[in-house]
């Protein structure tokens, strides 16, 4: 069995820790994305909701971050238009920010979303890694802070992220370089496997959205989690494994996943020890691709 077999017959080992020093399997990695991969819908609407309850986000703007989220909950799918105008949102809102604040926010808001949010069979998949001696990093356009957050919660190694520009400890309201996404996420794979003696060929990815399909199709083992249709499409014609914990979700409701499920609530507790040994542990800005 490799490391990237079902979730539902992939039990965890209940330890989540990240390998210390040289991993066991040192060429072998997986990438995650975030947004309806790992965690049900996208993080900066959580991120929005959570400073909105702290009264530190208009209501107009909350409901046009909650129309965003129905969208992409529904249509199960990225729109370049509307990705591009979260990010403007986004970085007018925290201009002249200090980075601090967002960070210590962050960790409150996503230490009382995480554990409801997370897709438990994406976290199998990604503790089987773990537990094979990979590493494991998220790669998401959600800014750095928010995805390092996301992972050191969850004891990853790193994460990939959009990097908003800052001067003097403070949100400049510019990014470097562009957002992490679609072909951004494949170069930044690339270099950093390059960086880390990661054979790309032993490598898996995850991802939700056909925006990905560059970066799926570097490494051996892509799978397709929770698809949209042009995805779900482009893995059947290739041969892609595919995923769907939103229908494990439904038949759950309906009394019906006891088997289906079985493996994925080993990672769920696996990601809840995490959250719960990780809160309340300080944090700091990170702009290293992962954890020193």
């Amino acid at each position: 069995m490799t490391p990237a077999e079902d979730a539902q017959t992939a039990p965890s080992h209940g330890s989540t820790f990240p390998q210390a020093g040289v991993p066991s399997d040192p060429t072998a990695a997986a990438f995650f994305d975030v947004d309806n991969t790992l965690m049900r819908g996208a993080s900066l609407f959580y991120l929005a909701r959570g400073l909105h309850s702290r009264q530190y986000f208009a209501t107009r703007d909350i409901l046009h971050a909650g129309y965003q989220q129905l969208k992409f909950r529904v249509l199960g799918s990225e729109n370049a238009d509307d990705v591009r105008e979260v990010r403007e949102l986004a970085l007018s809102f925290i201009a002249g920010w200090p980075v601090s604040d967002l960070i210590e926010l962050g960790s409150e808001i996503f230490d009382e979303a995480l554990t409801t949010k997370i897709w438990p069979g994406t976290a199998a998949l990604a503790q089987r890694h773990l537990d094979h001696g990979q590493r494991v990093w998220l790669v998401t356009a959600a800014p750095v802070e928010i995805a390092q957050l996301i992972a050191d919660r969850l004891n990853l190694t790193g994460a990939l992220g959009t990097v908003a520009e800052t001067k003097d400890g403070r949100y400049t309201g510019r990014l470097v370089g562009d957002l992490m996404h679609g072909p951004a996420k494949a170069d930044a794979v690339r270099l950093l496997a390059a960086r880390e003696g990661l054979d790309l060929r032993r490598c898996s990815a995850y991802s939700d959205s056909a925006n990905d399909v560059p970066m799926l199709s570097l490494v051996g083992t892509p799978y397709a989690i929770n698809p949209d249709r042009r995805l779900r499409a482009h893995a059947r014609k290739r041969g892609w494994r595919i995923r769907d914990f939103r229908r494990a979700r439904r038949a759950a409701r309906a009394g019906l996943a006891a088997a289906a499920l079985a493996g994925a609530v080993g990672g769920a507790a696996a990601a809840a020890a995490a959250l719960r040994r990780n809160s309340g542990k300080g944090r700091s800005p990170w702009r290293t691709f992962h954890r020193s």
